[in-house]
């Protein structure tokens, strides 16, 4: 009984051997597969340095070479020219926002005028109290001296009663 009981071990041990083999050829073909995966990020991240290094090194050269080229010193004349130029372009947008601006202050200017001038005539237009003038504010003043209340007065001389009462504060009877 020994022996089949062996046997059957035996069979148990090469099965889990074989399940064994099976489970690591399994884990480095992934392991594999993800280096792979991994290798070829690297490899195409590095190739496309490579790419970005060449064109740099081209742009490099190209600059290299036009400063060469343009490493000729300007004489004076095209200095003080290229100063002008640079300071026409400044000046200019300023130049033409001050012109505006002076319109600007010259339609106000116009305006102001116009409304100052309309004032003018309507104040002209206000009639003046008599009263006001003194033509009525010694008879006012008399009047009240003799007693004579103030709607008698403003009755008697045709004004009303604020401007009695306005004559008779100016000259300080009330």
């Amino acid at each position: 009984m020994n022996i089949p009981n062996i046997e059957f071990h035996l069979e148990y041990l090469v099965v889990v051997m074989a399940a064994i083999i099976l489970y690591l050829l399994y884990y480095v073909f992934t392991k594999d597969t993800q280096y792979s995966k991994n290798i070829r990020s690297v490899a195409s991240v590095v190739e496309e340095l490579n790419r970005e290094l060449f064109y740099l090194k081209k742009k490099l050269s190209e600059t290299q070479n036009s400063i060469t080229k343009n490493s000729q010193r300007m004489n004076d004349e095209e200095i003080y020219q290229e100063i002008e130029r640079s300071v026409y372009d400044m000046v200019t947008p300023l130049t033409h926002a001050l012109k505006q601006l002076q319109e600007n202050i010259n339609t106000i200017e116009i305006e102001v005028n116009n409304r100052v001038a309309e004032l003018e005539s309507g104040v002209r237009q206000i009639n003046i109290p008599a009263s006001i003038h003194g033509n009525d504010d010694e008879k006012v003043i008399t009047l009240y001296k003799q007693g004579v209340s103030l709607e008698t007065i403003a009755k008697e001389l045709h004004i009303s009663k604020a401007e009695v009462e306005f004559v008779l504060k100016i000259n300080k009877l009330k």
